[in-house]
């Protein structure tokens, strides 16, 4: 039997027996708060157990050993020999409260350590893992060797507990990661590098491979179960040094943790879409605080607030001797003849280019043109796109796929026309347009597993692709040796957008796409906008326009104020407003907060749930955080520091 803060019981068998334990146990995954159980034997704080809720098994973490309650609780199923370190559990904990979850879900992201150990205890490392290190520098093929600039920057990072390396693309940034870590490893410590997303990992990992050897692994979504227990295997035994990942490698069960790099810092893939909604890049920093171990971002466009927060090394200049230009078509999103001829042009050059369109599939929306009706998700208030590869409409939110409709369904009009251009119509075009170019489609609709996307870099770099179209993930970070023309279309969309981060994004998404071409030859970068006097400002000056933006956003907006969006949501669209307003109402008798705005969210509807939103602002987050507490109820979701606004 167990009871939760409320005094809620459950009836169960008589405790007659008087040497029972009993502990607050956190429910892994589940959003009640800690509940108590009993054990027949003593458990160490921070142990993996087993337990019944609801006649159903439900794995926690024991948290506190408590006075037998006045209440009957129930028997502990099962110990299992994992536990989580008292540095997971107080993350956890802070994660809860900062983030607005329960305790279990923030525990549910952490993966435990391996043994039955003591309280909060962490075994030591074993004695041949310094032994392994050494042996493979003694056969290390490559050894990293520092420019000047390149040394004043170590010297930097060395010096100060948190620290940004803000460097331009190309100027070595992975280089002075690796020599860190070097002097980490010579610590008997070990490194974790955390990637934006997995679209980052293949060529990162051939370099860091090369250097580190088999003390290197890697982390990601996207392996097999049997791969995760030999890579978990590699980290309990102490043989992984170097760890890299995206967020979730946050959570490892990392002993001995020397150095924390969050590569591409700025990278908004960082933030977790769903709950808990915490950003990794935060947490890294909050961890590092915890274990008092230097934590270094780099990005050559770094976010506002961490140029506003945290000291940073402008790392200036690179490898590169190239020139590029830019040239801007003052156009709506379109493929031009003049994007055609340079496309043309280039490839009779012998070199390889890059198209950037920001929507998938091959039309953004279709829409009746006798009554204007836009073909909309029957589950989401967002029009479908079209996928002429399978003759369907597919939701992005929620992906529910439907047949090609031929009339409209509103009117009965056989009038459809499309709007938006997206990848794979880009990719139709160029393909009837030049029969002779070997053409790649470059998005989350084609590249859906790590092999894939190995594959197609490695076919582009050997040239057997003379032309990659993707959406952004073209932008994140590969190393492409031969591009000499990026064409950039769409992206005054993005720079309209209702978001106050709209100018940052816009700025940083163009400057990290041009940064892929020019790394062998001289390169041009088309770019379709009619704000070219902002782009060209600002082009090769990103921090001019960092220290702009920081005084525009003052008094409104981060990094000077907090701000804490609360989005109700419900398959009773009523229930979900009417929670909204309730909410409203409180609010507005708190002076610790601004209420920016309320109401039903830009988008609706997602999977058949209506959503309407609150927009927070205040000077501190413990105020967000008081007022919050204050409102909050089970239909409620917290989404701290928010990065999207839809």
């Amino acid at each position: 039997m167990c009871c939760n803060a409320k005094g809620i019981q459950w009836r169960h068998l008589s405790q007659k027996r008087h040497n029972l334990h009993f502990y607050t146990i956190a429910l892994l995954s589940s959003p009640l708060e800690p509940l108590t159980y009993h054990s027949d034997t003593p458990l160490s704080i921070g142990s993996k157990v087993s337990v019944t809720l609801s006649n159903r098994e439900i794995e926690g973490v024991v948290l506190l050993e408590v006075q037998k309650p006045e209440f009957n609780t129930r028997a502990i199923v099962n110990i299992s020999p994992f536990f989580y370190s008292e540095a997971q559990i107080k993350t956890a904990q802070f994660m809860s409260e900062y983030y607005g979850c329960s305790l279990g879900e923030a525990l549910n992201l952490f993966v435990p350590f391996q043994g039955m150990e003591s309280q909060y205890s962490v075994r030591p490392e074993p004695v041949e893992g310094f032994m392994v290190r050494q042996a493979h520098h003694e056969r290390a093929p490559i050894k990293v060797a520092l420019s000047r600039f390149q040394s004043n920057a170590l010297t930097f990072i060395r010096s100060h507990p948190i620290s940004l390396l803000f460097g331009d693309t190309g100027a070595g940034k992975s280089e002075i990661y690796m020599k860190r870590m070097d002097e980490i490893l010579s610590e008997g410590k070990r490194c974790l590098l955390l990637l934006p997303e997995i679209s980052l990992t293949p060529q990162m990992q051939q370099r860091f491979t090369t250097h580190f050897g088999e003390m290197f692994v890697l982390w990601h979504s996207k392996m097999t179960p049997k791969q995760k227990k030999g890579t978990l295997e590699k980290i309990h035994s102490g043989e992984a040094k170097i760890i890299a990942g995206p967020r979730s490698a946050l959570f490892l069960p990392v002993e001995d943790l020397g150095l924390i790099v969050v590569d591409e810092e700025h990278d908004e893939s960082y933030k977790s879409s769903s709950r808990p909604r915490y950003n990794a890049r935060d947490m890294a920093i909050y961890t590092g605080k915890l274990l008092k171990i230097p934590v270094v971002l780099g990005s050559a466009t770094p976010s506002l607030s961490s140029y506003a927060k945290i000291p940073f090394f402008r790392l200036r200049g690179g490898y590169y001797t190239s020139k590029r230009s830019f040239v801007f078509e003052p156009s709506i999103e379109a493929l031009t003849p003049f994007i055609d001829e340079s496309i043309e042009q280039n490839f009779k050059r012998g070199h390889q280019g890059i198209v950037f369109i920001p929507t998938r599939a091959n039309f953004k929306t279709m829409l009746c043109d006798s009554c204007g009706y836009i073909i909309e998700c029957p589950f989401c208030s967002v029009g479908m796109s079209l996928h002429k590869s399978s003759r369907a409409l597919k939701c992005h939110y929620c992906n529910y796929t439907e047949v090609l409709p031929r009339v409209c369904p509103k009117c009965q009009s056989g009038r459809l026309s499309t709007s938006r251009l997206g990848t794979a119509e880009a990719v139709e075009h160029f393909q009837k347009r030049f029969s002779d170019l070997k053409i790649q489609q470059f998005d989350r609709d084609v590249i859906t597993t790590q092999n894939k996307l190995t594959k197609v870099l490695k076919a582009f770099n050997n040239r057997e692709i003379d032309l990659l179209v993707g959406t952004q993930m073209l932008s994140k970070g590969h190393d492409y040796h031969d591009i000499a023309l990026a064409v950039v279309m769409g992206i005054d969309n993005l720079l309209g957008q209702a978001d106050y981060r709209a100018r940052e994004k816009a700025l940083s998404l163009l400057i990290q796409i041009a940064g892929r071409s020019g790394r062998k030859n001289d390169s041009t970068v088309i770019v379709q906008s009619f704000n070219e006097p902002f782009f060209r400002h600002f082009l090769d000056d990103y921090e001019t326009f960092l220290q702009k933006e920081l005084t525009m956003r003052q008094g409104h907006y981060p990094p000077h104020k907090k701000l804490a969006r609360l989005l109700f949501a419900h398959k009773n669209g009523m229930k979900a407003k009417g929670e909204m307003e309730k909410a409203v109402e409180i609010l507005k008798t708190l002076s610790i907060v601004d209420i920016v705005g309320s109401g039903a969210s830009p988008i609706e509807r997602i999977g058949s749930k209506y959503r309407f939103q609150i927009l927070l602002r205040s000077e501190q987050s413990t105020d967000l955080i008081r007022a919050i507490k204050r409102v909050k109820t089970p239909l409620c979701e917290i989404d701290m520091d928010p990065i999207e606004f839809t």
